[in-house]
Parts: structure tokens; C-alpha cells; sequence
């Protein structure tokens, strides 16, 4: 059955992680959605590589799809793997590193301005 071009992408069953493909030595990154109220964000990370340290002004929940990353939040670590979510919260500084290459869906949240 052909998709119909007024439906997103999205609109049918995805498997995620199939999405993005993780590139060694580097993070790969791919926008599913983008809305004023927040975006949704598939990455790639090859072992190793990661984001250094540095804060949003808005709420985000990380959920990783395969592999195994570290996420520091507020200067506590957390070990992610495949399958969990961790929450990292506005205005607290987080950093993460891959201690394999892992893949993750970030979810962004913006809160309307009014």
C-alpha cells in the first residue's frame, strides 16, 4: 500500500533505531518533529564520542533505544541502557559520554509563551 503524501512519515509503525545509522568517530542526528511547544530528535552516537557539559532552558527526556550511555545531570552519573528513559531537567547542567554506541530519542519540551 502506497503512503499517502499528505500523511507524515511518521503517521505508519517505525521502528526508531532503524531511522539513524551510528557513524564511528561521530554523533549523527536526524529531526522527526519539530513544533513552537518542542522537537523530537533521533540520535547516533559512536563509542565514545558525546555532548560536554551544558543546560536547557526547557525540560527534556532522553530515551535510549539501543547501547549504553552515560549521562551526567547536575554532576550525578547515570548509566542509560537500551529501553530507559532518564529525564533531564531545565536548568541543570547534563553532559553525556557513550560507553558503547548507543542510539536515543530525545524529546524535547517548550513551555508556550504567553
Amino acid at each position: 500500500m502506497e503512503q499517502d503524501p499528505s500523511v507524515p512519515p511518521l503517521s505508519t509503525a517505525q521502528n526508531l533505531a532503524a531511522l539513524v545509522q551510528v557513524q564511528e568517530g561521530s554523533v549523527v542526528s536526524k529531526e522527526v518533529l519539530k513544533k513552537k511547544t518542542g522537537t523530537v530528535t533521533l540520535f547516533a552516537f559512536g563509542e565514545g564520542q558525546g555532548l560536554s557539559e551544558h543546560s536547557t532552558p526547557h525540560d527534556a527526556l532522553v530515551h535510549v533505544l539501543d547501547g549504553i550511555v552515560e549521562i551526567h545531570i547536575g554532576g550525578t552519573p547515570h548509566r542509560v541502557s537500551g529501553g530507559e528513559a532518564l529525564l533531564l531537567p531545565a536548568h541543570i547542567p547534563h553532559a553525556l559520554s557513550a560507553v558503547t554506541a548507543f542510539k536515543m530519542l530525545l524529546i524535547m519540551i517548550r513551555e508556550p509563551v504567553g
